[in-house]
């Protein structure tokens, strides 16, 4: 991979497992990281504590935590007072969309990302956005990747005068396990992050929402302990 020397690159970390990988991706790049996360009124609001120690962890230059108004909208298993599904199959994920999405969220991220790029004079967002282990998230799809950048270029004042955005997905087409491997291979400290939609008021995985049940299938797959259970981070025992 060619080195950037250490352009300026704004990474989403969610403190879930697959933006932690995209950060360590986007260091190995050769970018400089600035990562931003996003306090939106989500039920799992835990994360942002993981989001802290992972940017920390992998090097970021920067770490700005937005707050975000999606939560007073509703709308989602994750902003508003709605069941997290629990249970479910991997394979029967991916066939409709589910509660746990969030209105326009990844618009609005990126959106912000995008602002806070102009801001520092980045052009290149990084974002762990994956189309074959997923949610059936709409917006986690390449198309809508490649429109929100078509976008970036069209409607930002660096765009217009000659810069060019890049959305950068490196997980888009990697399985969970293929992403916990690069990670791994990365030097990340999967023990840091959090993924579950539903935690106990310990803040302790359900191990039983969509989020959990692809964290687990990824690690066996991967054939690695999730080192978050270690750590009490992992399912109740």
């Amino acid at each position: 991979m060619a080195e950037k020397s250490g352009r300026k690159a704004v990474v989403l970390v969610s403190g879930g497992l697959d933006s932690a990988t995209a950060l360590a991706i986007c260091r190995a790049e050769g970018f400089s990281p600035y990562a931003i996360s996003f306090d939106y009124g989500q039920r799992h609001r835990i994360e942002l504590e993981a989001a802290r120690d992972v940017a920390r962890a992998l090097g970021a230059v920067a770490h700005r935590i937005v707050p975000v108004g999606l939560g007073a909208l509703g709308g989602s298993a994750l902003t508003a007072d709605v069941e997290v599904p629990k249970g479910r199959a991997p394979e029967a994920m991916g066939a409709d969309i589910p509660v746990t999405y969030v209105p326009a969220r990844n618009t609005v991220f990126l959106a912000l990302a995008l602002a806070y790029a102009e801001v520092i004079g980045a052009f290149d967002i990084y974002i762990g956005a994956n189309a074959l282990d997923y949610s059936g998230y709409p917006d986690c799809r390449p198309e809508y990747l490649k429109a929100f950048e078509t976008l970036a270029n069209l409607a930002t004042k660096a765009g217009v005068e000659g810069g060019r955005f890049t959305i950068h997905a490196p997980l888009l087409h990697m399985t969970k396990a293929e992403i916990i491997k690069k990670g791994i291979e990365l030097g990340v400290d999967y023990g840091l992050t959090r993924s579950c939609y539903d935690p106990d008021p310990e803040g302790r995985a359900c191990g039983r929402c969509d989020s959990c049940v692809l964290r687990r299938k990824g690690f066996e797959e991967a054939g690695v302990q999730d080192p978050a259970g270690i750590r009490g981070r992992g399912w109740p025992t």
